[in-house]
């Protein structure tokens, strides 16, 4: 992995939000530069307020740096339209929010196809196959025909995982996604992660409050007052 040309970089990227008066604010992140290999397994973590969804955000194209460049498998996504990047995140970027964000009219396995129908009216078989086999990874065979309001805060979050994975995305981001969870459904999806993070050989960056969940990181960074350093061992 070490040898591989980064999946993600970031250089010198600043991120400033306009003050009411119309003014440039203070900088939520201030000349961060990072580099995320292929496969890798990274968690940020830092105080409430610091910045660490914007990171997630600007990464993931939802949002674009006031400064620097952002670049994904050496694709330049800040000088691009929104139409392009609205294509990188479809095909290359696979998000876990704290709020799953499940269509409560779905079934579990409908939900977890919606992304690909992005991509087409309808679904290929072989796409339903491997929602299908995803749902089995998560341990939810038994749920497929399941809506959210029959399932566990826990199960609705292994829903939303899988989601991510429909279109076989090269890079996992995931927010807080233990956030809403007790810790026992905690512990298991935090299993589930790292271990799909070696199965589906994807770079999967993860910003949290749980040092629980970010221990079971490869590496961890920690976001303070704009900048990005080591986290403390002791967490």
């Amino acid at each position: 992995m070490t040898d591989a040309a980064p999946l993600v970089e970031l250089e010198d990227v600043t991120k400033r939000y306009p003050s009411p008066a119309g003014e440039d604010g203070p900088a939520v992140l201030a000349g961060i530069t990072l580099a995320v290999a292929p496969g890798e397994a990274l968690a940020v973590v830092g105080p409430s307020g610091s910045g660490k969804s914007t990171l997630l955000n600007i990464i993931g194209t939802l949002d674009r740096p006031t400064a620097g460049r952002v670049r994904l498998a050496g694709r330049d996504l800040a000088d691009m339209d929104d139409d392009a990047r609205a294509d990188v995140r479809a095909r290359q970027v696979g998000f876990v929010f704290q709020l799953h964000h499940l269509l409560p009219q779905c079934t579990a396995l409908e939900n977890i196809l919606v992304p690909a129908l992005a991509e087409a009216r309808s679904v290929p078989e072989a796409v339903r196959e491997r929602g299908r086999a995803l749902l089995g990874r998560v341990g939810l065979s038994d749920r497929m025909d399941y809506r959210p309001g029959h399932l566990s805060g826990g199960e609705r979050q292994r829903v939303a995982v899988a989601r991510a994975l429909i279109n076989r995305p090269a890079l996992l981001l995931a927010d807080e996604p233990t956030g809403s969870l007790d810790r026992e459904a905690s512990a298991a999806l935090a299993d589930l992660l790292a271990e799909l993070n070696r199965e589906e050989d994807l770079a999967l960056v993860v910003v949290t409050h749980a040092m629980a969940l970010a221990r079971r990181m490869g590496r961890v960074l920690e976001l303070r007052d704009g900048h990005l350093e080591p986290a403390e061992a002791d967490g």
